[in-house]
């Protein structure tokens, strides 16, 4: 029983380690996620409910539902920070206008 604990705690903790190199504002990222784990849970449920040809089943309706929910789901991406090679806040501050002492 402890082995099988053991196993389970190294598979949740493997996927959730490969869960985090992913792109969270790539639909097509989203969709390959979202179909695993889709595709996942449907074979479980419908191997638990129906058999073997329940979980092909549910593991085919489950990749297909998992894959639109994650692409329907990206957020937009977040604006770009403001700093070194984005607008203001890079180099040096603009000269001061004409008539004024420079500022050091």
């Amino acid at each position: 029983m402890k082995r099988l604990i053991a196993r389970g705690v190294v598979a949740v903790g493997l996927v959730a380690a490969l869960s985090s190199c992913t792109n969270p504002y790539d639909p097509g990222q989203r969709a390959i996620g979202g179909g695993l784990l889709g595709a996942g849970a449907g074979a479980a449920i419908g191997g638990a409910v129906g058999g073997g040809h329940g979980a092909a089943l549910g593991a085919a309706i489950g990749g297909a539902t998992g894959a639109v929910t994650g692409v329907a789901t990206t957020p937009p991406p977040p604006p770009p920070p403001s700093g070194y090679g984005y607008g203001p806040g890079y180099g040096y501050p603009p000269p001061p206008p004409p008539g004024y002492p420079p500022s050091y």
